[in-house]
């Protein structure tokens, strides 16, 4: 009968020291890809997308002690294949890019997939909206997909660590990373 009990506690004790770490991390993994909608123009295939959940505390703090920050956007097509593998056919990383300066009061934006044209607003709120958004990516000329095939696009999002002065390398900004968003849709 002890022995059983004792076989009960550390069940429980070891049950409850493997699933810690798994609640810390579902906790912290707030960042999600959300309103991804896949369009078209005359020639190519668009993708527009949010990321909510990107900007939490510490890293809104950073970016406004002028500490620049970086998103970065993986994006892949695939033709999918009935009982076979799906073939890719493309595979996209696009940046944005945040920095305050501090003398003029204005943040500075510039997105990869626009030619690196920079937005300028003395906005926190837009400039977050600018970062968090991805609007008319073109992923491919709509001549590489097939009338009636099936597809399915994938994206994730994930900023990487933020770059501190040597000074502050002691303070712990966490990064994000989404989980992939899939979206399946027939051209």
């Amino acid at each position: 009968m002890i022995i059983l009990i004792n076989r009960k506690i550390w069940f429980f004790f070891f049950a409850i020291i493997f699933m810690l770490p798994n609640l810390a991390f579902a906790q912290d993994q707030n960042a999600r890809i959300a309103n991804m909608i896949v369009t078209n123009t005359r020639d190519h295939l668009l993708l527009y997308l949010n990321v909510e959940g990107a900007f939490r505390d510490d890293t809104k703090k950073a970016i406004l002690n002028g500490v620049p920050a970086t998103f970065t956007f993986f994006t892949s097509l695939y033709q999918v294949k009935n009982f076979w593998f799906d073939n890719k056919i493309a595979d996209i990383t696009t940046t944005h890019t945040i920095k305050y300066d501090n003398l003029k009061k204005e943040f500075i934006i510039t997105r990869s997939s626009e030619s690196g044209e920079h937005f300028v607003t003395k906005s926190f709120e837009e400039a977050q909206k600018l970062m968090a958004q991805v609007d008319s990516l073109k992923i491919v000329p709509l001549a590489k997909l097939k009338k009636g095939g099936k597809y399915q696009i994938r994206a994730k999002a994930e900023r990487g660590k933020l770059t501190l002065p040597f000074y502050l390398h002691y303070v712990s900004l966490k990064d994000f990373k989404t989980d992939w968003h899939t979206t399946d849709f027939i051209y």
